[in-house]
């Protein structure tokens, strides 16, 4: 399992009793849930090529996506997650470790370098990684550049994941982090990949970055 190290990430007993507290709950209201699964051919079935890939989906959508991972485009594949080196990080990382996800620290605010160096890693390795590019503070629904120059170093294809609910809390929070209630419907599709030059000029890669923004905007039930 891939995990990042350093002295500068913030960690304490009650963030990790947090995380467990979590990937209980995640656990446990997933099994209340009724999830529909589409995927693009070479995606879900059949399932996605060996090469390892970055998949992506807003940060407020991450409660639902772990308790069915295995079923769906984790089905066999070794997979991490980047989180931030916050304490709300370390809760995150603990929760995803419950469904046998690894986790890189670091993100665009705190530790970015660390990050991509962690990502380029993890897919050298044969980690899947899976990131949240509006993460970890926003703005809401807007594509950070890191997860295109990890594409373009590493030559792995970028993975948009939509997630729809039917019924669903929506927090106050920065991203409206969202809560389906139970017992309700799930919709999750795996879009086709988006494959990034490593040559780009400076107007080809905001074109890149602007075109997974759009996707991933496009596959939102609240925009």
């Amino acid at each position: 399992m891939v995990r990042s190290k350093s002295t500068e990430i913030r960690a304490n007993r009650g963030s990790r009793l947090a995380g467990y507290l979590a990937g209980y709950a995640m656990k446990l209201w997933g099994l209340t849930l009724r999830y529909e699964i589409n995927g693009n051919p070479g995606v879900t079935a059949p399932p996605i090529a060996p090469a390892p890939v970055i998949f992506a989906l807003w940060h407020n959508r991450i409660f639902t996506m772990p308790p069915i991972w295995r079923g769906t485009g984790g089905k066999g594949r070794k997979s991490v997650v980047l989180t931030s080196a916050s304490k709300d990080g370390t809760t995150l990382a603990t929760a995803m470790s419950m469904f046998g996800l690894g986790a890189i620290r670091g993100s665009s605010s705190r530790r970015a370098l660390s990050a991509l160096i962690g990502m380029k890693k993890a897919l050298r390795e044969g980690f899947d990684v899976c990131v949240t590019p509006d993460g970890p503070k926003g703005p809401r629904y807007g594509v950070q550049p890191g997860v295109i120059k990890i594409a373009q170093a590493t030559g792995a294809e970028i993975i948009p994941i939509h997630i729809r609910y039917c019924a669903a809390w929506r927090l106050k929070t920065w991203d409206r982090f969202v809560i389906p209630k139970p017992f309700s419907r799930v919709s999750v599709v795996f879009d086709k990949p988006h494959c990034i030059p490593p040559d780009l000029d400076n107007a080809g890669f905001e074109a890149a970055r602007s075109a997974l923004e759009k996707c991933l905007a496009d596959g939102s039930d609240d925009r």
